[in-house]
């Protein structure tokens, strides 16, 4: 089943726990930013009370677009192209905790982590945006490894909590920092390679 198949099917928890889990992801992107510390955004532990409970509240959605907007500031002042994928995927937090608003945060912010992962692996073109709904919509000619591994990594992850049997959202978060160790190393090459 395609990506984009199971973002169609998956429930309101799984949608919430998707998209925090690709913003989480790309949260290292924002490491390099000068004075990210000082606005007070742990990279680590920004999003880590958001996951125990996904089930979203006005509360909920509350905590989740204060540390938006902190991410927000942050990639403002960023170098380069990447943190802006990091904006985009805090600016497009939803409104109102429902199927339809989370179901497009949880696609935008798939699609942009698609797309920062084809960066890092060195295959920036322009129309990026649209290999990565094409990758969504399993037409994977061409993907690159680390653009491969990330597909692959949302896929199991919206499996998991389709499929909860009561670890779900743990299960979930040890994939997301899976994903978010490789691209910290990514991340970190390509500076080293551009510094």
């Amino acid at each position: 089943m395609s990506l984009v198949e199971l973002i169609g099917r998956a429930d309101d928890r799984s949608l919430a726990a998707s998209a925090v889990a690709c913003l989480d992801r790309c949260l290292p992107l924002l490491e390099y930013v000068d004075g990210a510390d000082r606005l007070g955004l742990d990279t680590d532990l920004a999003l880590r009370p958001l996951w125990s409970a996904v089930e979203g509240d006005d509360a909920w959605l509350g905590r989740l677009r204060r540390v938006a907007a902190v991410v927000e500031r942050v990639a403002g002042h960023a170098p380069g192209e990447l943190a802006g994928f990091a904006r985009r995927m805090a600016a497009a937090v939803p409104a109102a905790y429902t199927g339809p608003e989370l179901r497009a945060w949880a696609e935008e912010s798939s699609t942009a982590v698609l797309e920062v992962h084809l960066r890092l692996d060195g295959a920036a073109e322009l129309g990026d945006g649209v290999r990565a709904k094409a990758y969504l919509s399993g037409e994977t000619d061409g993907i690159t490894p680390l653009t491969a591994g990330e597909l692959r990594r949302q896929t199991e992850l919206l499996e998991m909590l389709a499929d909860d049997s009561g670890c779900g959202l743990s299960n979930a978060l040890r994939l997301s920092n899976e994903g978010k160790r490789v691209l910290r190393a990514a991340a970190s090459r390509r500076a080293r390679s551009q510094g």
